[in-house]
C-alpha cells in the first residue's frame, strides 16, 4: 500500500497528485451504496476538490507553505506545518499558514491537512513519550514523520471509542461475542492484525492516512484497546461508513458553502486489518497511548490551529451579518449596530486568544528549546468557542428575521415566467437586486439552518471534546490554588 508519491527534493505536491493518490480503491459506504471513487462520486467529488484546492494554494505560495522553499532549486519543499517551532517568529509564520487555509475555506473545514500536521510537529519533539513499558514506538514515529513530511500527506484521525455503555471501561462493556473496540486480534513478527470500530473519522474519506488511537483516558483493564497506529484507507479490510453527504447534487447558488465545503464524517470499521510494526506507535500501554497526545505539544498545536480557523470563521460570519443588515436597510438602527458590534467583538476576542497563546508561548521540557502555544490560553479558547458559536448563529438568524422562512426553493425560480415576477417584487430591497438578496439569504440559511449548518453548530460545541472533559481539564491545569491565594490576601489585609 506504500504507493504515495514522495514530494521531497524540488517537487511540490499539487492538487492533481493528491486526487490521484486517494484514488486507491478505498471502501466507503453511503447508505446502501458502495462508493467507487471519492474523486468522481457526486456525493464526494466537491469535497475532494476542496482539499485539492488547498494543495494548489500551497503550491502557488511556497514561501508561505513550505520550509526551505526560498533557497536553491534543489532545496526540499517540506510542508511547513510539520515543522516544530523554536521561536515566536516561527509560531507567527505557522499562524499565517493556518490562517491562509482557514480563510480560503471560511473556517468550515475543521480537519484540513495542516491540523494533524501541527500535531505531528508536537509528537516529534518528544519521541521518548512513545517508549512504553513493553513496546518502543519511536522508530514508527520517525517513520511516520518522515513519510508525512516528505510526501506532504493529508492525515486524519479516528480517536473516539464507541461504547455501548459510556459509564463502563471498554473492557467491561464488551464480551468476546460483541467486541467493537479496536484491538489487536493477533500479532506476528511483521506486525499486528486489528479489528473493531472507531469514530469520528472527520475527513477520513479524503485523507491519505488515518491515525487510529485513543485521546481519552483508558483504564488499566483496557490494555487490549490501548494502541495507536496508522493505516491507509485503501488497505484491505478497512471500511468507512459515511454520514449523509451535504453536497450531493446541490446547486451552488442555493447552498454556496455546504455544496463545496462538506468535509464529511465517517465511522471507521477495521476487519482483520494487517498493520506492520513500523506503523504501530503505541501498543498495549494505557499510559503511553493517552500520553502521546497530552504529554507532548501535539494536542495544543492542533487546538491552536483550530483556534485560528475559528476566528477566521467568526470573521466570515460577522461579515455575513453585516451584509444581511445592509440588505435589510437596517444598519442605521441602533439595536442592529449593537448586534454587529457584539459579533465583531467576539471575532476579535477569538483572534486575540490565538495571538496571545503565541505571545505567551510554553517551552517543552525536552530541553531542545522547542516552543508551542500557551496551554492554558488554548484550553480557555475551547470553552470560548463552544459557548460563543451558538450565540453567533442565533444573532444572524435574528437579523434575517422571517426572510429565512420564505426563501424560494431555488434561485432559478427567478427565471420561471410563472413566478419570477412575483419573486422579484417581494425579494427586492431599497437598493438591493432581488436575486442577489435572495442569494445572500440562501447563504445565511446554508450556514445557520440547514443540516450542514446544524452540524457545524454541534461540531463547534464538541470540536475539542465533551464540555465535562475540557472544563474539568481547565480546572486541573489552571493553578486554582494560586488564584485562591490571591483571594485570601483580601481576607488577610489589615485595616
Amino acid at each position: 500500500m506504500e504507493n504515495l508519491r514522495i514530494c521531497g527534493g524540488d517537487m511540490i505536491r499539487r492538487g492533481v497528485d493528491y486526487l490521484n493518490d486517494i484514488t486507491d480503491g478505498r471502501v466507503i459506504w453511503l447508505g446502501d451504496r458502495k462508493i467507487i471513487s471519492v474523486v468522481e462520486d457526486k456525493a464526494f467529488y466537491r469535497g475532494a476538490t476542496a482539499f485539492a484546492s488547498l494543495f494548489e494554494q500551497a503550491a502557488a505560495d511556497p514561501a508561505l507553505f513550505y520550509s526551505d522553499a526560498g533557497g536553491e532549486s534543489t532545496a526540499k519543499h517540506n510542508f511547513a506545518a510539520f515543522k516544530p517551532c523554536k521561536s515566536l517568529d516561527e509560531l507567527a509564520a505557522k499562524h499565517k499558514l493556518h490562517a491562509a487555509w482557514s480563510e480560503s475555506t471560511f473556517g468550515f473545514i475543521g480537519r484540513s491537512p495542516d491540523y494533524i500536521a501541527a500535531g505531528l510537529s508536537g509528537f516529534i519533539v518528544a519521541p521518548d513519550t512513545f517508549q512504553g513499558k513493553y513496546y518502543d514506538g519511536r522508530y514508527a514515529l520517525s517513520s511516520l514523520y518522515e513519510r508525512a513530511m516528505e510526501g506532504n500527506l493529508f492525515i486524519s484521525f479516528a480517536l473516539t471509542n464507541i461504547k455501548r455503555d459510556r459509564a463502563k471501561p471498554l473492557s467491561m462493556g464488551e464480551n468476546q461475542a460483541s467486541q467493537i473496540g479496536v484491538r489487536a486480534t493477533r500479532e506476528t513478527e511483521s506486525g499486528i492484525f486489528v479489528s473493531g470500530v472507531k469514530g469520528i473519522g472527520t475527513a477520513a474519506v479524503f485523507s491519505d492516512e488515518i491515525i487510529v488511537g485513543s485521546i481519552e483516558p483508558l483504564q488499566d483493564s483496557d490494555m487490549d484497546y490501548a494502541l495507536t497506529f496508522c493505516v491507509q484507507p485503501g488497505t484491505s479490510g478497512v471500511e468507512l461508513i459515511s454520514r449523509d453527504s451535504y453536497s450531493s447534487c446541490r446547486n451552488i447558488d442555493d447552498a454556496p458553502i455546504s455544496s463545496m465545503l462538506d468535509e464529511n464524517d465517517a465511522i471507521l470499521v477495521l476487519k482483520d486489518v494487517f498493520i506492520s510494526w513500523d506503523r504501530v506507535l503505541t501498543y498495549k500501554d494505557v499510559q503511553t497511548t493517552f500520553g502521546i497526545w497530552w504529554k507532548t505539544p501535539a494536542y495544543v498545536n492542533m487546538a491552536h490551529q483550530a483556534s485560528i480557523r475559528f476566528y477566521k470563521k467568526l470573521e466570515f460570519l460577522a461579515g455575513l451579518a453585516y451584509l444581511v443588515g445592509r440588505s435589510n436597510g437596517s444598519l442605521s438602527i441602533s439595536e442592529v449596530r449593537g448586534v454587529l458590534g457584539r459579533l465583531v467583538g467576539y471575532a476579535q476576542l477569538a483572534k486575540s486568544i490565538a495571538y496571545g497563546a503565541e505571545r505567551e508561548f510554553d517551552t517543552h521540557s525536552s530541553g531542545a528549546d522547542f516552543v508551542f502555544p500557551n496551554r492554558l490560553a488554548t484550553y480557555a479558547q475551547r470553552i470560548f468557542a463552544a459557548e460563543v458559536y451558538p450565540k453567533f448563529i442565533h444573532e444572524i438568524r435574528m437579523l434575517c428575521g422571517g426572510s429565512l422562512i420564505y426563501l424560494p426553493a431555488t434561485i432559478s425560480d427567478f427565471d420561471n415566467p410563472e413566478v419570477g415576477e412575483a419573486l422579484r417584487l417581494y425579494w427586492g430591497g431599497e437598493s438591493a437586486d432581488p436575486v442577489d438578496r435572495a442569494r445572500l439569504f440562501k447563504l445565511a440559511w446554508d450556514v445557520t439552518s440547514t443540516e450542514f449548518g446544524a452540524r457545524h453548530a454541534h461540531y463547534e460545541q464538541f470540536y475539542q471534546g465533551a464540555p465535562h472533559v475540557y472544563l474539568n481539564q481547565m480546572a486541573e491545569y489552571s493553578h486554582l490554588e494560586a488564584l485562591g491565594e490571591i483571594a485570601e490576601r483580601a481576607l488577610n489585609r489589615s485595616i
